[in-house]
């Protein structure tokens, strides 16, 4: 164990940097448990096989929700834990000691900025590719973490390179022993390809993202321009490698300590449970990809659930079972104060040529907390994003905070010469809203970025010209992803509104008089003979 052998000898100036760089990260303590289960006693190193066994991972029939599903895929994997140890983890006589370990793992894992996190992914991902006997065309510089990378791939490498992400956090989300392997679910990220094929690839006008076929597309992405796109739009993309490796260790740990359940999503994995919300694992996974928070913390749960129609905690409202209209989702959002994200899905056929093909498409906005009924904007912070058919975050951009509006109908009739729209937008001006959702939830209007300084600028949808957008809505979903304790402040929130409706309903006839004394049997009787002369008692 590396612990031990540091008593028994000096120990050195570089195994104290290491072991400090390993400190930093947080995994120092686990780095000692899981090289003392996986090393010799005998000569107190890691054998090659030892390690990449740990690293290993396998799923022989993956289940796909997409209709791409490259067969090479399975086989890939196969090389990710040969990959790994043969990049980071350099054998000495007899195999890997106590400092190459922590030099392997500083290596992969350590503190670095995102573009060397992203480099050495890719480099992962070359090498695998390279040991499948696939053709590579990324070209490294040089063996450091911060080199400079030259080439290409085509979208269906990129397909690859995302799964391969997606594949190592299902692993050990899904997975706490490393006995058993369980299945394999791939998740449908075409709207994330093509986010990268627009922003790094040359396609022309005509090209058609509703209608194209992923693995058949001769596009070729930079890799200085994907490196661009995926610290703007995926910054968090090579955490999955960083927190699939820690995982295994831990795994590792748990299995020789005989601690803890061996849990693994089991039975029949379904492709068709999520894919009639709006909010499948793929969007979810995009989404969470942005930023390191709490809120990508919640969407992740998402992603990696059994049944994610099952969330019906996280699931606030959903158009097709509640209802359309502001009022029905007032009912149903009011009291939570949490980060919300709401979803819209529109079509808008008369702003294409040809009307024969359906044109829907996805946008949604992340609000840091619940909405207020107001004839102003709110908020402190949020984005806008473009989820399907092409994925893009929209972040603040720090000249405006018109972030929210989210207006009713006020409750008392009072004459208004200039009356706030009814609905809700983000983003713009009032009546010049960048989103803008009628109160019936029957119109969307999307305008152009230059009505717009909270959020940052680019198209909303496909092909968006100058001109404000009118689409048709067919479905709107809004998730709480504050956690358990915003549910359960609303759900108290919503007892408390209940029980004062309740009080209201009910009338209590002892706080009444006799009819003879009562205002309804005066007026009554002055509408019966209203010139009757009334004697007053005295």
């Amino acid at each position: 164990m590396g612990a031990s052998s540091s008593t028994e000898q000096p120990v050195s100036a570089e195994q104290r940097e290491l072991e400090s760089l390993a400190a930093s990260t947080g995994a120092l303590p686990l780095l000692h448990k899981s090289f003392s289960k996986l090393s010799d006693p005998q000569t107190n190193t890691i054998s090659i096989q030892t390690l990449q066994q740990c690293f290993h991972l396998s799923y022989e029939d993956p289940v796909s929700e997409s209709q791409q599903k490259p067969e090479s895929f399975p086989r890939l994997l196969d090389h990710l834990g040969s990959s790994i140890v043969d990049l980071f983890f350099m054998p000495e006589k007899g195999g890997i000691n106590w400092i190459g370990f922590l030099r392997g793992y500083v290596k992969c894992c350590g503190r670095m900025s995102t573009s060397m996190s992203l480099n050495i992914l890719l480099r992962i991902f070359a090498m695998a590719v390279k040991k499948l006997g696939l053709p590579s065309n990324l070209v490294f510089e040089s063996e450091d973490a911060d080199c400079k990378i030259d080439g290409s791939f085509l979208p269906s490498d990129l397909l690859l390179l995302l799964w391969m992400c997606w594949a190592m956090l299902w692993n050990v989300r899904t997975l706490k022993s490393s006995e058993r392997e369980g299945k394999l679910l791939l998740p449908d990220i075409d709207h994330l390809v093509l986010s990268a094929v627009v922003s790094c690839g040359e396609v022309n006008s005509s090209f058609d993202v509703w209608d194209c076929d992923i693995m058949s597309l001769d596009v070729q992405l930079p890799a200085g321009k994907f490196l661009s796109w995926a610290l703007s739009t995926t910054p968090t993309l090579s955490d999955c490698f960083t927190q699939f490796v820690t995982g295994r260790l831990q795994i590792t740990v748990i299995a020789e300590d005989g601690a803890g359940s061996s849990e693994h999503i089991s039975g029949d994995i379904s492709s068709k449970s999520s894919q009639a919300l709006l909010l499948t694992r793929g969007k979810a996974w995009a989404i969470s990809l942005g930023s390191r928070s709490t809120v990508s913390e919640e969407i992740l749960k998402l992603c990696f659930s059994y049944d994610i129609d099952g969330t019906n905690d996280n699931l606030l409202y959903r158009s097709s079972a509640h209802g359309k209209g502001l009022n029905r989702f007032w009912s149903n959002v009011e009291g939570y104060h949490g980060p919300l994200l709401i979803l819209i899905s529109a079509n808008s056929e008369e702003a294409y040529q040809d009307n024969s093909k359906s044109r829907k498409w996805i946008v949604g906005a992340l609000t840091q907390q619940g909405f207020e009924n107001k004839d102003t904007y709110y908020g402190s912070s949020g984005n806008l994003y473009a989820i399907s058919p092409i994925f893009h975050v929209f972040s603040p951009s720090g000249k405006e905070k018109n972030f929210v509006y989210s207006h009713l109908h006020p409750t008392g009739r009072v004459y208004e010469a200039h009356p706030k729209p009814v609905g809700i937008a983000f983003g713009g001006t009032t009546t010049n809203e960048r989103v803008f959702m009628d109160e019936d939830f029957a119109k969307l209007i999307v305008r152009h970025h230059a009505m717009d300084k909270t959020y940052q600028h680019g198209p909303l949808i496909p092909n968006q010209g100058f001109l404000p957008v009118e689409a048709s809505i067919s479905e709107v979903e809004v998730w709480g992803l504050g956690g358990k304790h915003a549910k359960e402040v609303q759900n108290s929130y919503k007892k408390r509104e209940e029980l004062f409706t309740e009080q209201r309903r009910k009338v209590d006839l002892k706080t009444f008089a006799s009819w003879e004394d009562s205002p309804e049997k005066m007026m009554m009787d002055m509408m019966g003979d209203p010139n009757r002369v009334q004697r007053e008692d005295r």
